[in-house]
């Protein structure tokens, strides 16, 4: 007979809350740099180009707008799946089971998620930057999706929300070996870059929308980690007898789920659902039983 450990070591290999907390104890703030840096080369950069108007920031990418969307395109369905986990209801469902195996990843995506969603929502409102399809002909690029044509372009809204969820990730599961490390950090951004620039295959946003997004979300991921460490703010997430809000929160997302899936039949909406699904029955049997 195997023990119960053993069993769940077969099962859950490689998720250990501890090393998850351990790893974010290590946290040091001096890994703000180099985004920050990236930030103020973006800004010197525009400023050189006299694009910090709205009108420049948008002629200034129109011809690599073009190529990527024209190139991206193409994969049309990958791409259209891909960019669905820029939806933080997406991204979360998927990530729900963390809930009991590394509760610790969850108590830094709340306060990172609530740190992106105030950078996402502040931002768009004081750059107010058109979309492409507000901008250019409908009929010289490819739209993906719903058509997207509001003045919210500036930053990409789903890049903030990949790059901030695969940031605490990215340090919450970072291997001890440092070639591990460098191989999972490089296979993180990889990831990262990959999903962002799908918002400018469905022609939702220019380049540096995605860029400046992902960065921001790289942040917002790094203060989530930071707040958590520092202030403890959500150490009830383990308490299994506050389980029924997480119970509340994973239905909400299966309903909202199965209305993406009636309005756009894709994949990754299933591996969504069926993640969810999972969860719920874990949580509720875990809770029934405490």
């Amino acid at each position: 007979m195997l023990t119960k450990s053993v069993k769940n070591n077969f099962l859950i290999p490689n998720i250990k809350n501890v090393d998850v907390k351990d790893n974010y104890l290590k946290f040091r703030c001096s890994l703000f740099i180099v985004p920050l840096l990236l930030l103020t080369g973006i800004i010197i950069f525009l400023y050189k180009e006299n694009a910090l108007r709205v009108d420049h920031y948008i002629q200034i990418q129109k011809y690599c707008f073009y190529f990527l969307n024209t190139s991206l395109s193409q994969f049309s369905t990958v791409v259209f799946n891909l960019t669905q986990l820029g939806d933080e209801i997406v991204m979360l469902s998927l990530l729900s089971v963390l809930l009991l195996y590394a509760p610790k990843v969850w108590e830094a995506l709340i306060s990172a998620s609530l740190v992106s969603c105030i950078f996402c929502c502040s931002l768009k409102k004081i750059f107010t930057v058109p979309r492409p399809a507000a901008v250019f002909d409908h009929h010289t690029f490819v739209i993906i999706g719903k058509t997207l044509n509001g003045h919210n372009s500036l930053p990409s809204g789903h890049s903030i929300t990949a790059f901030t969820i695969l940031t605490v990730l990215l340090f919450g599961f970072m291997p001890e070996k440092l070639n591990d490390k460098i191989l999972w950090y490089i296979l993180i951004i990889i990831l990262g870059l990959i999903l962002i620039f799908t918002r400018v295959g469905v022609g939702a946003h220019y380049p540096l929308d995605v860029i400046i997004g992902g960065t921001i979300g790289y942040i917002s991921g790094l203060l989530g980690i930071f707040i958590n460490k520092k202030y403890n703010l959500w150490t009830w997430v383990s308490n299994k007898k506050y389980y029924p809000i997480f119970i509340l929160f994973f239905s909400i997302c299966f309903i909202s789920i199965i209305t993406k899936i009636m309005n756009e039949n894709l994949f990754i909406f299933y591996v969504a659902l069926t993640s969810l699904i999972i969860s719920l029955y874990k949580t509720i049997h875990v809770y029934v039983k405490k």
